[in-house]
C-alpha cells in the first residue's frame, strides 16, 4: 500500500505542470518546496538528534548569500587590499555554498556540542543573527538593505538536449522537486545508517549511548554538517529563483517557520517535514482566497498550531499512520528496549 501511495504522489508531482495552467500555484508550489527541504535538514537535528536550532536560518541564508555573490562576482577591499572573484557558473555556486553552509555547520557544532545542555541552542540563535548582521552593515560585499539584484539563473547542460535555462515557474518547479526528492533520499539512508542509528540512540538515552561507546560529539557534529548543507542548498535553490536577496533571508520567522513545519507534520519522520510543510505552505493561500485579513491568518496559524499539537502530540504523520494500522488490525511496533553491553564486551565492540 505505502508503494502504491508514493507511486501515486510521484507520478501526481512530476506531472503537475501539465494540466496546471495557473502560474501563481506553480510559485507556490515551489516556495513551499524550497522550505520543505530546509524543514527536512532541520528534522535531522530536531527529529533524529533531539537538538534544537534555533538559528537554522543562518544556514539557508548563508547558502543564498554565497550562491549569489560567487554567480554574480565582486570586488571588495579587506584591510585595505583589493579582493576580487569574477563571476563563476550557477551550478559551482550553488557546490560552494552547499560546502560553505556544512563548514558553518562544522564550526557551529565543534563550539557547542563541546558543552552540554541548552548551548546549542543558544550558539545558533547567535549566529544567526551575527550572520543577519554582518549581511546588513557589510554593504560593500552584500550591498546591505539594497539587496543583491539580477542574481543570474541556474543553466544545466544535457548530452542530446543541450543547455536548459532553468528560468520561469515550470522549470524552477522541476528543479524544486529534484532537489526535494534527493534530500529526502541523502535524510533516509543517513537515517538507516549505522551513524543514523546512533543519533535515534543520543535522541532516546544520551548516556546510555555514550555508556556503550557512542562518541557524542562526532555523530552530533555529523548530522549539524549535513544540516547545515541541505539548508544551504534550500537557500541557494531561492536565491537564484527569486533572484534578490537581502537581510531579510534571516529573520527569525523562517527559523519558526520550520520549527512548526516539522513540529506538526511529525519530527523524527521522513513524511513529517513535507506534510507540514505543504499544510503551512499552501494554506497562506487558502485563507487568501478566502479574502483572510492577515492578522487574523496569523490567529488561524496559532490556532491550528495549538490544536495540532493537542490533539495530535506527536504530529500528523504518526497520527496516520497509527489509525491506518488499527485500520488493518495490526498493533503498533512494541517500545524499543534500550540496547545493553553484553557481558564482557568493551565499549567499541557495543557500537551500533
Amino acid at each position: 500500500m505505502s508503494r502504491a501511495v508514493t507511486l501515486a504522489w510521484v507520478v501526481f508531482l512530476f506531472t503537475l505542470p501539465l494540466w496546471m495552467t495557473d502560474l501563481y500555484i506553480l510559485h507556490v508550489l515551489i516556495i513551499a518546496g524550497i522550505f520543505i527541504v530546509a524543514a527536512m535538514s532541520l528534522n535531522l537535528l530536531l527529529g533524529y538528534t533531539g537538538q534544537l536550532s534555533l538559528g537554522h536560518v543562518a544556514f539557508f541564508g548563508i547558502g543564498a548569500y554565497v550562491s549569489s555573490l560567487v554567480s554574480l562576482g565582486f570586488e571588495i577591499h579587506v584591510f585595505d587590499m583589493p579582493v576580487s572573484l569574477a563571476p563563476k557558473p550557477v551550478w559551482f555556486s550553488m557546490i560552494l555554498a552547499v560546502v560553505f553552509a556544512g563548514l558553518c555547520g562544522y564550526m557551529i557544532g565543534k563550539i557547542s556540542f563541546k558543552v552540554r545542555g541548552a548551548y546549542f541552542v543558544i550558539v545558533s540563535v547567535s549566529f544567526a543573527e551575527v550572520t543577519r548582521l554582518v549581511a546588513l552593515n557589510w554593504v560593500e560585499l552584500t550591498q546591505g538593505p539594497m539587496a543583491l539584484n539580477n542574481i543570474p539563473f541556474l543553466k544545466l547542460w544535457l548530452p542530446g538536449v543541450g543547455d536548459i535555462d532553468i528560468l520561469g515557474k515550470v522549470p524552477n518547479y522541476y528543479l524544486v522537486l529534484v532537489v526535494a526528492v534527493v534530500t529526502y533520499v541523502i535524510i533516509r539512508r543517513l537515517v538507516h545508517s549505522r551513524a543514523g542509528r546512533a543519533m535515534i540512540a543520543l535522541r532516546e538515552n544520551e548516556p546510555l549511548a555514550t555508556s556503550v561507546g557512542i562518541d557524542v560529539t562526532r555523530f552530533l557534529v555529523l548530522a549539524t554538517v549535513v544540516s547545515a548543507a541541505l539548508a544551504g542548498l534550500a537557500g541557494a535553490v531561492y536565491a537564484h529563483y527569486v533572484r534578490i536577496v537581502d537581510p531579510d533571508v534571516f529573520l527569525f520567522i523562517y527559523t519558526v517557520t520550520m520549527v512548526i513545519m516539522v513540529v506538526t507534520g511529525g519530527k523524527g519522520t521522513l513524511a513529517g517535514p513535507i506534510v507540514g510543510g505543504l499544510i503551512f505552505g499552501l494554506l497562506p493561500e487558502v485563507l487568501r482566497g478566502f479574502e483572510v485579513k492577515p492578522e487574523i491568518q496569523w490567529v488561524v496559524y496559532g490556532v491550528l498550531m495549538i490544536l495540532i499539537v493537542y490533539f495530535l502530540p506527536e504530529g500528523i504523520v504518526p497520527a496516520l499512520r497509527d489509525a491506518w494500522r488499527r485500520v488493518r488490525g495490526r498493533p503498533g511496533p512494541p517500545p524499543a528496549e534500550p540496547a545493553a553491553v553484553a557481558p564482557g564486551a568493551t565499549p567499541a565492540e557495543a557500537r551500533p
